[in-house]
């Protein structure tokens, strides 16, 4: 079975395939023609000319290199989509310019947000690629034998999830009534006889594609048993229909297991690196964010931090840390 863990490892492969046929042709052109200043030289890197200005196959590249999941027969159609969009894209900057548009001090300043941006990310991924190494042998090693929900014992779960909005009074005797059922069906009755309102939805999903905090406690969760998950505003039960043992070696997990380290790594980097800047920076706060110079360190951590998938800040029982429930195998991708 294609498991997810080796999907996200031919991910930038097949990616890097697809972009085979642009980087090719650019780099037999640049190997092919010794004095770039010749006007054949120039032209050869061009895609297409818009009046007087050329697209180049760069600008193609950087767009292709975008798009996630692009197969490798479909390179040849998407490069030549990326030009048309490109070809548009110059007609409209021509008339925006032509408008001096590019004037305007609310679209200065919004260009240079962008580039204050783009710099600033790039040195923290220069830095991070540079400074933060690649995990060990020994590192991966450790990181599969510590995680044997995810690996060693991974399971395929069919589940129904049930979300009940609830005060802290009502959930305690209602999640106690439910851990007394021992079936599914008895389980819904025991929600609807509640009286309080609730959603259901039921999944097949994988131990890898759910959120990384409650990959353990619900391993050790058995077949027409739930785990809850409390929030100040009610409860979600994590009901196990069913599950089948699906394990994954520890070859199979290598390459996904070593990308998400290296990622970790340099995320821990970043951080370091930023608190660095600051500590040897003059950083003076000014009028109302005087008082506040918290929220500016604060600010700074999350706009380098990854983001992570949109889910209800929720607090979990069995001793769940919260904060990982936000965070699932997505730092593989």
């Amino acid at each position: 079975m294609q498991t997810r863990l080796q999907a996200i490892t031919r991910q930038r492969s097949i990616r890097t395939m697809a972009l085979m046929p642009v980087v090719i042709a650019s780099a037999l052109v640049i190997a092919g023609c010794g004095d770039k200043s010749k006007p054949e030289a120039k032209a050869s890197q061009a895609a297409a000319r818009v009046n007087d200005e050329e697209i180049t196959v760069h600008q193609i590249n950087q767009l292709l290199e975008r798009q996630q999941g692009l197969k490798p027969e479909q390179a040849e159609a998407a490069s030549h989509q990326a030009l048309e969009g490109l070809i548009d894209q110059q007609l409209a900057v021509a008339k925006a310019e032509e408008q001096k548009l590019d004037r305007d001090p609310q679209i200065v300043a919004l260009l240079d947000s962008t580039r204050r941006s783009i710099l600033a990310r790039a040195y923290i991924e220069k830095a991070a690629a540079a400074g933060a190494g690649t995990p060990s042998s020994d590192d991966v090693r450790k990181y599969f034998d510590s995680k044997p929900a995810l690996f060693a014992q991974r399971k395929v779960y069919a589940l129904q999830e049930f979300t009940v909005p609830a005060t802290p009074e009502q959930s305690a005797p209602l999640m106690e009534k439910l851990k007394a059922t021992k079936t599914a069906a008895d389980f819904g009755e025991v929600l609807k006889a509640s009286g309080l309102k609730f959603t259901a939805n039921q999944s097949t999903q994988a131990a890898e594609s759910l959120p990384l905090g409650i990959i353990e406690p619900l391993s050790k969760v058995d077949d027409g048993e739930a785990l809850y998950i409390t929030a100040k505003d009610g409860f979600k039960a994590l009901l196990i229909v069913a599950s089948k043992s699906q394990p994954v070696t520890f070859e199979q997990a290598k390459p996904a297991i070593e990308q998400y380290l290296t990622v970790e790594r340099r995320r821990e980097f970043a951080q370091k690196e930023l608190k660095a800047l600051r500590t040897a920076a003059k950083v003076e706060y000014i009028g109302k964010f005087a008082n506040k110079p918290a929220s500016g360190a604060a600010a700074a951590s999350a706009a380098t931090a990854p983001a992570a998938p949109s889910t209800p800040a929720e607090s979990a029982s069995d001793g769940i840390d919260p904060n990982a429930l936000n965070k699932g195998l997505s730092g593989l991708k």
